[in-house]
C-alpha cells in the first residue's frame, strides 16, 4: 500500500510540473508568437479543446485498461503536445502551437482522470483522507515549475527550451511511477459496465458535485491561466513578478491541501468549502482592486488558499460509495477540468476591451455557485449511497 500510496503522489506531482512548464510564462508564450492578449486566450482554448475530447472518454478507457495504463498513454500524449509547442515556439509559427496545445490537453485530460481514481481508490483502502494531500503533491509540482519558470524567465532562458525539456522528462516520471499503482484494473459492478456507467451522468447528487467542483475550478484555472498577466499587464510589473505571482498563488494551495484534509476530518467538508471560497473571494478581490503590486501578491495568497480545496473534496464526495466511485469520479472529474481548462482562456476576450483586472471579476460569479452548492458534498449515508 505504501508504495502505491508513494506512486500516485509521484504522478500527481509530476502532472503539475508538466501543467505548470508553460503556464508560469504565459507572457512570453504570447510574445514569443505575437499574440495579442484575445488571441491568447484563444490559443489557450486550444489546449481545452484538446482536454473536452479527452475527458468523455477517459472514464471508460480506465476502466478497461485500468489508471496504470490510461496514466502512461496520457504522459505520452502529453509529452508529444509539448514538443510540438516547442517546436513551434522556436519557429515562432501559431498553427503548430495550438495543434501543440490540443495534443497536450488531450493527454492531461486522460492522465487527470486516471489518477484521480487512482487516488480515490488509494483513498478508499487507507480509510482517511488522501485526496487533499494528493491535490497537493499537484500544487507542489506546479510551485516546482513555477520556480523553472521565473529562474528561466530571469536568465533569459527561451521558452520553446523550457517547454521541451520539462515535457520530456515530467512525463516519463509518471510513466515510471504508475507502474506502481494498485494491482488490477478499477472494479465496476456488472450493471455498472457498458453503456450503463452512462447512468452516473443522470445521477443529481453526481452531477451537483460536478457543477461544485466546476465553481472551484473555475476559480483555480483562471489564476493558474491569467495571475502571471494581471501583474505584468495591470501593475506594470516584469515577467519574472509575474512569474513569482503564479509561485505565490500555487505554494498557497499547496498549503491549504497540505493540512486541509485535517480541517475537513475536524468541521466537516460543507464548513470547510464555504470557508475557502469566501477566502478566494477576499484574495481575488484583492488583486483586482489592490493599488500596489505587493497587494496583489497577498490576494494571490488568499486566492490559492481559497481555491485549494475544492477540487479534491468534491473528488472524495463523489467517491463515497467504492461500488459507483469509478463512474462518478470520472463524471465529476470531467465536469470540473472543462471548466478548469476550457473557462479562463475565455477572460482574454473580455481583457481585450476592459483589460484584464476588469475581467478576472467573472471568477466572482464561480465563486458564488461554490457557496450555493457547498451543502452537496455531505458523507452519504451506506443506506443512500446506492440510491443517490
Amino acid at each position: 500500500m505504501l508504495r502505491a500510496r508513494t506512486a500516485v503522489v509521484a504522478v500527481f506531482a509530476a502532472n503539475g510540473i508538466a501543467f505548470a512548464a508553460f503556464l508560469s510564462r504565459t507572457p512570453a508564450l504570447r510574445d514569443d508568437l505575437g499574440l495579442s492578449t484575445a488571441e491568447l486566450g484563444l490559443l489557450l482554448l486550444c489546449l481545452s479543446g484538446g482536454a473536452v475530447v479527452g475527458l468523455p472518454l477517459s472514464g471508460p478507457i480506465v476502466q478497461r485498461v485500468g489508471p496504470t495504463h490510461a496514466v502512461a498513454g496520457g504522459a505520452i500524449t502529453v509529452s508529444v503536445g509539448l514538443a510540438a509547442l516547442a517546436a513551434a515556439l522556436f519557429a515562432g509559427s501559431v498553427p503548430p502551437a495550438a495543434l501543440g496545445l490540443a495534443v497536450t490537453g488531450l493527454g492531461m485530460g486522460v492522465w487527470d482522470v486516471a489518477m484521480n481514481v487512482e487516488g480515490a481508490a488509494v483513498e478508499r483502502r487507507l480509510e482517511r483522507s488522501l485526496l487533499p494531500r494528493l491535490h497537493a503533491a499537484f500544487s507542489l509540482g506546479t510551485v516546482g515549475g513555477a520556480l523553472l519558470g521565473a529562474a528561466g524567465a530571469a536568465a533569459g532562458v527561451a521558452l520553446s527550451v523550457q517547454v521541451l525539456a520539462v515535457g520530456l522528462a515530467a512525463p516519463l516520471a509518471a510513466v515510471v511511477a504508475a507502474r506502481s499503482f494498485l494491482p488490477g484494473h478499477v472494479q465496476v459492478l456488472p450493471d455498472e459496465r457498458g453503456t450503463r456507467a452512462l447512468g452516473a451522468w443522470r445521477e443529481p447528487r453526481t452531477l451537483l458535485i460536478g457543477l461544485l467542483v466546476l465553481a472551484f475550478a473555475f476559480t483555480e484555472g483562471t489564476a493558474n491561466d491569467w495571475i502571471a498577466v494581471a501583474l505584468v499587464d495591470g501593475y506594470d510589473t516584469s515577467e519574472a513578478a509575474g512569474a513569482l505571482a503564479f509561485g505565490v498563488f500555487v505554494t498557497a494551495m499547496t498549503a491549504g491541501r497540505l493540512f486541509g484534509g485535517q480541517a475537513v476530518d475536524r468541521l466537516g467538508r460543507v464548513v470547510v468549502l464555504r470557508a475557502t471560497a469566501t477566502l478566494a473571494l477576499a484574495g481575488l478581490l484583492l488583486v483586482v482592486l489592490g493599488d500596489a503590486p505587493a497587494v496583489a501578491l497577498a490576494g494571490a495568497a488568499l486566492w490559492g488558499l481559497g481555491a485549494s480545496l475544492g477540487f479534491p473534496v468534491g473528488i472524495s464526495a463523489a467517491a463515497d460509495d467504492p461500488a459507483r466511485a469509478a463512474a462518478r469520479v470520472s463524471v465529476v472529474t470531467t465536469i470540473g477540468y472543462t471548466a478548469f481548462l476550457a473557462g479562463p482562456p475565455l477572460i482574454g476576450l473580455l481583457a481585450e476591451t476592459s483589460g484584464i483586472l476588469r475581467a478576472l471579476v467573472v471568477t466572482v460569479g464561480a465563486l458564488v455557485l461554490g457557496l450555493v452548492l457547498a451543502g452537496v458534498a455531505r458523507p452519504l449515508s451506506p443506506g443512500r449511497a446506492r440510491a443517490s
